[in-house]
């Protein structure tokens, strides 16, 4: 395999590594929740913090990809 080969397949499986670890968080966190009687603004905004976490990991992605594409 070329090198090429290599770093794409490594930063495929870095994103579904991350993919699995923002799911497992994602798990953990709601059955916390459901064991820990929340209440549902609490929920929504544990939920929110998560989703903006994982929107800024995408959102760095997103801009690496245009940002490499351009040299």
């Amino acid at each position: 395999m070329l090198n090429s080969h290599f770093e794409q397949l490594e930063a495929l499986g870095l994103n579904l590594f991350f993919a699995a670890i923002f799911f497992l968080i994602g798990m953990s966190i709601r059955d916390v929740l459901k064991q820990g009687n929340v209440p549902p603004f609490g929920r929504f905004i544990v939920w929110l913090v998560l989703f903006l976490g994982c929107a800024g990991f995408i959102a760095k992605g997103v801009i690496q990809l245009f940002w490499e594409g351009q040299a």
